[in-house]
This record gives structure tokens, sequence and C-alpha cells, in this order.
């Protein structure tokens, strides 16, 4: 049980993925393009209509979870390949992350993060295999937006000693990711009016994460990052 918190952490890091400002406005836009169901019909809810989106979001999930997946396999493969230089590479991965954080705090703007490549010209239909397309491929355009947040799992991801328990990182961070999906998707109505009164916390939530994120990195930069690793083991003994 001593790896519990990092999954926690893996499945937090997807939710607020999720919220972040390029993937949360759009979700009824994503819902209307798998299921070719116009938002308002979401908000009807007709069996047909709901089974119809519920298969098509499952497959949208599927197709951005296999990216996000096989970058947490290419990750760990790669962490295994230069272990021996496992104390650099840890304070450079600090280094970045505490850029990524002053990205998220508004400190220091980086353009690249605030692409919006989401592939438009794809299109896959309203069946569940276009749906699995559309969500291999905006996973892609998703990642410059959601990369401070994931560069982190990876980080960990990486550092993990098999390939199998960077696969899991990566699955339980994309169930993050998924499971809000999927609840806005048989929900769509109650998504909208909580949309209504969250988003003028989104600005909030960047600059938390941001900070959390520096904390993180000048661990790493400074060869503290055990320092977590002690406190959660303390934790699970007195929890468990």
């Amino acid at each position: 049980m001593s790896n519990l918190p990092l999954p926690i952490a893996a499945f937090l890091a997807g939710l607020v993925s999720f919220l972040s400002p390029c993937v949360l406005p759009l979700v009824p836009g994503y819902v209307s393009l798998i299921s070719g169901v116009g938002v308002e019909e979401l908000k009807v809810h007709e069996a047909s209509v709901l089974r119809k989106v519920m298969l098509n979001s499952l497959a949208f999930v599927a197709g951005f979870s296999i990216v996000f997946v096989t970058l947490g396999a290419i990750s760990t493969e790669v962490g295994q390949l230069a272990a021996q230089y496992k104390a650099v590479l840890a304070r450079v991965a600090g280094v970045l992350i505490i850029v990524f954080g002053l990205h998220l705090t508004g400190i220091l703007r980086i353009k690249a993060l605030y692409a919006d490549k989401r592939l438009h010209s794809v299109k896959g239909g309203s069946t569940p295999w276009g749906a699995f397309v559309i969500g291999f491929a905006f996973a892609f355009g998703w990642t410059p937006c959601v990369g401070p947040i994931l560069s982190v799992i990876l980080g960990f991801a990486a550092a993990q000693d098999s390939v199998s328990k960077g696969i899991l990182l990566l699955t339980i961070y994309s169930l993050g990711l998924a499971v809000p999906f999927l609840l806005t998707s048989l929900l769509m109505e109650r998504f909208l009016k909580f949309y209504g009164h969250f988003r003028s916390f989104m600005h909030a939530i960047e600059v938390l994460s941001g900070g959390l994120l520096i904390a993180l990195g000048l661990l790493l930069v400074f060869g503290k990052f055990t320092v977590l690793a002690r406190y959660f083991s303390a934790l699970n003994r007195f929890v468990l």
C-alpha cells in the first residue's frame, strides 16, 4: 500500500487536466461532435440518445487513453535506459516542472502551451469507431495545453522500475480525465449549470496547480523529493 498516494495523484492530475481552459469549456462541443447530437438535444434524457452518447463517449475515451498510456510506457522505458543519469535528469525535470508551474501561475507565459491543435480536420462521423479516431487525434491536440500536468505524471512514469507500472500510472491519469467526461455526457444539463458557476474559479485553480508544480520542481532540483515519499509512507501507516 506504500504506493497508494501516487495513483491518487495521477487520478487528480487527470481531473485537473479536465478542468483546464482548453478542455472544460469545449466538452459539450466534443460530446456533440462524437455523437452527432446537438447540445440542446443532449439536455433531453431520451434512452436511445443516451445510449448512443455513452457508447461513443466510451470510444472517445478509449482513443485518448491509448495515446496517454503509450506515452507512459515510452517514458518508463526511456527512464530505465537513463537510470545511471537519474540524479541529473531529476534536476533537469525539476527545472522544467518549475517553468511549467510559473506558466500556470501567470508569472511566465509560454505561448506554445496555449496552442489548441485538436486536428479539426479529423472527421470520424457519429459512430463508435469515428469517436475513437477523434479521441485518438484530440489527445495529441490537448497535449500542449495539459502539458504542465501531464509532464509531471510522465516524469513519475519514467521513474518506475517496470513498464507495467508506467502504463498503470497513465491509465489512472486517463481515468481522471475520463470519469468527468462520461458524467458530462450523461448529465449535460447539470454540467452546463456547473460550468456557469465554476468558470470564475478556473484561474484560481490554475494558480494553485502552478504553485504545487513549483514546489515539486524545487524538491527535485535540490534532491529532496524523498521527503514526499517519507511523508506519504508515514501517512499510510497512520491511515492503515
